[in-house]
């Protein structure tokens, strides 16, 4: 379990830098550096499989599929919508919006299972609403008419991020919890193939153009630097780590793990803008942060309690 643990701390930390690179890449685009990322993803999955420990062999042509699906849509589809929400709504709600990721895990869970009393959950959950709420309103107030409505569409977009990663833990944890479950190393290597493919695809698209060719300029080789990190670091090894942690955890403990990547996509961004959180972003920041942590402890702690009459 101990693996486990180390494994999801260590993806939240990689993870959390998705909240900065794409404005640390600046003036390139946010779908430049995530072509680029995953295609450098793509590469480094093929380069590793010329040892047959990575090479996704003896999966079902369905258990194909899932993998490669999860990747390009997934991984892919996820950083792009948080991507654009960071440009629009800034370093701190789209990781406090995603960081309810927890949460909504446990509900899906108790949804299927019925095995918690909704009134259990909604203290917790009113602390994250109540923190997203203080954050929302205060970023509101303080931006500009004109930033007003682009905040609005990046809280969506974070949203619309939040919907993928939940959707891609959930099918993630399955796989990896089932009889049939892959190897680790392959079944990264086959989401890498999955992110490469698509991006591969998407490449025609770049709108950097003939600037990433132009290695002198100092914007192009960070945006070049950011690229490898986050393609053949921050993707592969930070997958890695999660379908460790899918693999050797159950879905409640390793979904509590998320809250790192929260944690850690804000400390990076207040880092990055070299200041201290606001009030508002501090305690919405903390309800959300107690909110998820009691949310998932209720679930843990339901989860292996013994049923009445059991030994």
């Amino acid at each position: 379990m101990l693996i486990g643990i180390l494994a999801g701390l260590m993806t939240g930390a990689l993870w959390g830098l998705t909240f900065i690179a794409p404005r640390a890449v600046l003036p390139f685009s946010a779908f430049d550096l995530s072509v680029l990322r995953y295609l450098i993803f793509g590469l480094v999955s093929v380069a590793l499989m010329v040892s047959p420990h990575f090479r996704p062999t003896g999966l079902s042509r369905r258990m194909l599929g899932t993998g490669l699906l999860l990747g390009a849509f997934g991984t892919f589809g996820y950083f792009l919508a948080i991507s654009y929400a960071v440009l629009l709504a800034g370093p701190v709600l789209p990781p406090l919006i995603a960081g309810t990721a927890p949460v909504l895990l446990a509900i899906v869970a108790n949804l299927h299972e019925r095995s918690l009393p909704w009134r259990r959950l909604a203290w917790p959950l009113a602390l994250i609403v109540a923190g997203l709420g203080v954050v929302n309103v205060a970023s509101l107030q303080e931006a500009h008419p004109n930033e007003a409505g682009a905040i609005l569409v990046g809280v969506g977009l974070s949203v619309v991020a939040l919907m993928v990663w939940v959707a891609y833990g959930l099918v993630n944890a399955m796989v990896m919890r089932g009889a049939d479950a892959p190897d680790a190393l392959r079944w990264t290597g086959l989401q890498g193939l999955g992110c490469g493919a698509l991006a591969l695809v998407l490449v025609p698209l770049l709108s950097g153009g003939p600037a990433m060719l132009d290695v002198d300029s100092a914007a192009t080789q960070r945006f070049l630097i950011w690229a490898v990190a986050m393609g053949a670091v921050v993707s592969w090894l930070g997958t890695y780590g999660w379908v460790v942690a899918s693999e050797r955890l159950p879905m409640a403990l390793s979904a509590q793990l998320i809250v790192a990547e929260t944690v850690f996509g804000l400390v990076y961004g207040l880092g990055y803008e070299q200041r201290l959180p606001t009030a508002p972003e501090a305690v919405g920041t903390l309800l959300q942060l107690v909110g998820v942590v009691v949310a998932v402890a209720i679930f843990s702690r339901r989860r292996i309690m013994p049923e009445p009459g059991t030994p």
